[in-house]
């Protein structure tokens, strides 16, 4: 026993948690907060990317203590019959640097981490050990939970930290580069350059099924670094495999995750973009809000953000509509070709997309025209089911 009745218990100190816990602490430094994570440390193993374009008002501050790589000058893609180069500002941000700042900002104390939660409900958080953590509103942020109420297909990833012998030479990211070969779904390199000597480059698959071989893509990565003649000392790696979703039934979804009382924050909660599997943004957006109502009690502030989770399932429709497309309509060896036409449009409607924030006239434009994909193969991927969302539990889901 704690003896201690925290004003808000966050379970997950992944982004989702640790924001809204860096949030609570910037806007009411004199509630009392804990941080529960299951891992050694928050932020697991991962790097999360974002154009500075995606953050709500208020997200900039938020994100500030935070040491990030920056790219000022814009970025570029690649594909097969085309070839541009960006203006929009690229942010990345690394687990390790995220927990030090988390560990930094956050009061002494706060973080629980290596603490398996056992059971949640309105009233706090009973650890595997046994141990109560008693507060006055309960946060879960323990990632996407498969389901078979919601139903799309998955982005499989791997990602290598690599130290180069020599200057790469790359002065800015490269988001897509869907050159490479496309092995049965829309695949792209994507590469951060770091520093002179130092790159982060990822593999990753548009796929119909959430099979994360970790052999064949650990091998082809080692050809594209072969091929960009890139040679040098491999410092870490992550894996992934995250949730495109283009339907289901949100409110089942809801039914099937809520604790009553108990606030779900982060993929848990829906707060996904369905079709790029981005969260950052829309993590940053829950965080000030949850800030801006931390005196609720939990049942009230549960209610809210489960209401601003369905406003943003109802916002997130065209992307849903577009993934369907993608999956159903497109064959796997030419899905590349949706992204190729998309990245021949304007700079600020691909700004609002990745933002989730695409207006009446952008999503006409992004619907006009010849079609990358058969128009009897579109139409038949709105009018048949897509499959669930439901796999095996072992994978990567965070």
């Amino acid at each position: 026993m704690t003896g201690q009745t925290f004003d808000i218990a966050i379970v997950g100190g992944g982004l989702a948690g640790g924001l809204i816990a860096l949030a609570v602490t910037q806007a009411r430094p004199d509630l009392a907060l804990r941080l529960i994570e299951a891992g050694a440390q928050p932020g697991g193993n991962h790097r999360w990317s974002w154009f500075a374009s995606d953050l709500p008002a208020g997200g900039e501050a938020l994100l500030a203590p935070f040491k990030k790589t920056v790219w000022n000058d814009g970025y570029d893609v690649r594909f097969p019959d085309h070839r541009r180069h960006l203006a929009s500002r690229y942010c990345s941000l690394a687990s390790e640097d995220f927990a030090a700042t988390l560990a930094r900002e956050l009061p002494a104390g706060a973080i629980l981490a290596g603490a398996e939660a056992a059971a949640l409900d309105a009233g706090g958080v009973t650890l595997e050990d046994g141990q109560r953590i008693d507060a006055r509103a309960v946060i879960d942020c323990r990632g996407f939970a498969p389901t078979a109420n919601l139903s799309g297909g998955w982005q499989v990833f791997m990602g290598r930290h690599l130290r180069v012998s020599r200057p790469h030479g790359l002065t800015a990211p490269v988001i897509m580069d869907a050159t490479v070969a496309q092995l049965g779904g829309y695949r792209f390199v994507y590469v951060l350059p770091l520093g002179e000597r130092e790159l982060f480059i990822e593999d990753t698959y548009y796929e119909d099924e959430p099979t994360l071989d970790h052999a064949a893509l650990s091998s082809r990565l080692d050809d594209y670094e072969r091929m960009q003649g890139w040679e040098g000392e491999i410092l870490g790696s992550e894996t992934g495999v995250l949730p495109v979703i283009t339907g289901g039934d949100f409110s089942a979804f809801q039914a099937e995750q809520r604790i009553a009382g108990v606030s779900m924050a982060g993929a848990r909660g829906g707060f996904v973009h369905p079709l790029t599997s981005y969260t950052l943004p829309f993590a940053v957006g829950t965080a000030l809000a949850v800030a801006a109502e931390a005196d609720l009690p939990g049942e009230q502030l549960a209610a809210r953000i489960e209401e601003r989770a369905r406003e943003h399932w109802q916002a997130m429709g065209f992307y849903r509509l577009l993934g369907r497309m993608l999956f159903g309509a497109a064959h796997p060896q030419e899905r590349y070709r949706v992204f190729e036409r998309f990245y021949r449009l304007s700079e600020g409607l691909i700004e609002r997309f990745y933002a989730g924030r695409s207006t009446i006239a952008d999503r006409a434009r992004v619907l006009a025209g010849k079609p990358p994909v058969p128009i009897s193969r579109a139409v038949a991927a709105l009018t048949r089911p897509a499959p669930p969302l439901a796999a095996p539990q072992h994978e990567d889901y965070s």
